[in-house]
């Protein structure tokens, strides 16, 4: 059997957080087993569905290296087949067509409430004869079982059970002739060959009603695995109040796609003792047999700490890509060639200790600023008049050294010692002087990346 999952979501906004780990999971499980991952946007809402939620949503998926199989799937645009299926089953005895209106519907709830009784609608019409209805606009209602117990097997939440007594007969037309959301997923799975069915455990009630059209329509059921929402820090659902919600926000906040691929995984998914892992990893170990009963609590320290580890092992072109689409998003310049050149040239410096781009951007300033620099107010505190004369004495110094960092480090070290001071005297004006920053990769590194003509002339600017 070929491994088919699908990813979902409902275009009337951003791609949640949740959504993006749910997607991550269908990837990684099919991915892992040489199996089909696919994409359908479930756009029946069609007054909160809209185009640009639907462009979020792919470029969510698209930022996080989520690829997906074949085009994606408008569900809108499958409604008539999800029609049909409601035809078929009532041709076959397995729906009806109820005649009750909204009116009598409240009115019968409004009074069970009243006297204490369960609100679950028995329509009057599931037993009545074609003869016998009326001549007005109705739903067609599947014929829930009344006795006995729909069971589910769930990969995550273990079997679990309902009382048939309390389903209700389910509408899967409106009176208009329009499928619901409920029999749509289930045409829709099937149509797809959907084999898994990974979604969060706020649809696990969902499964129960949707298996009986699969029953009634003698389909196999999708092996299902409902995971636990995330929450936020205080262990509450996750909302805004706790930060970022949407996936392009953590874009830009300069969060790398594969630290975010990641940390996504282990909110719920553990593989042992392991946290920081590769995304063929991810493929080869994720099952749902590592996947917890207990919701996960998002926490932006770890993520940082993963996204740092990534940046550190990345590649420099894939780290220049990213960093690239970061400026993009939040708006800022492009980098020109001259920018890119020294951004390269200096990333073996500039990954290690970075946690998210802004702060390997803020550490390239010495490649990708100009001369003459302006230093900010930290550096320029270190650019006193003893400084600047220890920098003088230093330039012809480094004129004349062999350009490798032991030859500059005796050099720096040198002029240091004959006053009477140790190289950290030096550190601070040279930081100033190259990037006009307090923080900073080592000088020695800054020296190499730019050069020596270029190290001479940001000395002359700063003592000028």
């Amino acid at each position: 059997m070929t491994v088919v999952t699908r990813f979902a979501p409902s275009p009337t906004g951003f791609l949640h957080i949740g959504g993006a780990r749910t997607a991550l999971f269908n990837w990684l499980y099919a991915r892992g087993r040489g199996g089909q991952f696919l994409l359908r946007i479930e756009d029946t809402d069609r007054e909160r569905s809209t185009p640009e939620a639907t462009d979020a949503i792919l470029r969510g998926m698209d930022w996080l290296g989520l690829d997906y199989d074949g085009d994606p799937i408008s569900q809108f645009a499958r409604a008539d087949r999800h029609a049909e299926v409601a035809r078929q089953l009532l041709a076959d005895g397995h729906a009806y067509k109820c005649f009750s209106t909204q009116d009598e519907i409240t009115a019968f709830r409004e009074q069970a409430r009243a006297t204490g009784k369960s609100t679950l609608f028995r329509s009057p019409w599931r037993d009545v004869p074609e003869a016998d209805h009326p001549d007005a606009p109705y739903v067609v209602r599947i014929k829930a079982p009344r006795d006995g117990e729909t069971v589910i097997k769930d990969e995550v939440q273990g079997t679990v059970k309902w009382k048939n007594d309390q389903l209700d007969d389910m509408v899967l037309l409106r009176s208009d002739g329009t499928p619901v959301y409920m029999l749509a997923v289930v045409v829709d799975d099937y149509d797809m060959g959907v084999t898994h069915v990974i979604r969060g455990d706020d649809h696990l009630a969902n499964a129960a009603r949707q298996s009986l059209i699969y029953r009634a329509m003698g389909w196999d059921l999708p092996v299902y695995a409902h995971i636990p929402l995330i929450h936020g820090p205080d262990g509450k659902k996750l909302s805004k109040r706790h930060g970022a919600l949407g996936v392009e926000e953590y874009q830009a906040m300069g969060y790398p796609a594969a630290g975010m691929r990641n940390y996504l995984a282990r909110l719920g998914w553990s593989h042992g003792d392991d946290e920081f892992f590769t995304d063929a990893q991810a493929k080869e170990w994720f099952g749902t047999d590592g996947i917890g009963k207990s919701p996960a609590r998002f926490d932006f320290k770890k993520l940082e700490n993963l996204s740092g580890q990534h940046i550190a092992v990345a590649e420099d072109a894939a780290l220049l890509h990213e960093i690239e689409g970061f400026l993009t998003v939040t708006a800022q310049p492009a980098l020109t060639d001259t920018q890119k050149d020294g951004l390269c040239r200096a990333m073996y410096c500039l990954k290690e200790r970075a946690k998210t781009y802004p702060e390997l951007v803020e550490k390239a300033h010495f490649v990708l600023g100009q001369r003459p620099f302006d230093p900010d107010e930290k550096a320029a505190k270190q650019l006193t008049a003893e400084a600047r004369a220890l920098l003088k004495e230093l330039t012809p110094q480094l004129q004349n050294a062999s350009w490798t960092r032991d030859m500059l480090e005796a050099t720096v070290s040198n002029v240091a010692e004959a006053h009477g001071a140790k190289m950290g005297k030096l550190a601070g004006p040279l930081r100033a002087a190259l990037a006009g920053r307090a923080v900073t990769p080592s000088i020695f590194d800054m020296m190499l990346v730019i050069g020596r003509d270029e190290t001479l002339a940001r000395l002359a600017d700063a003592t000028a």
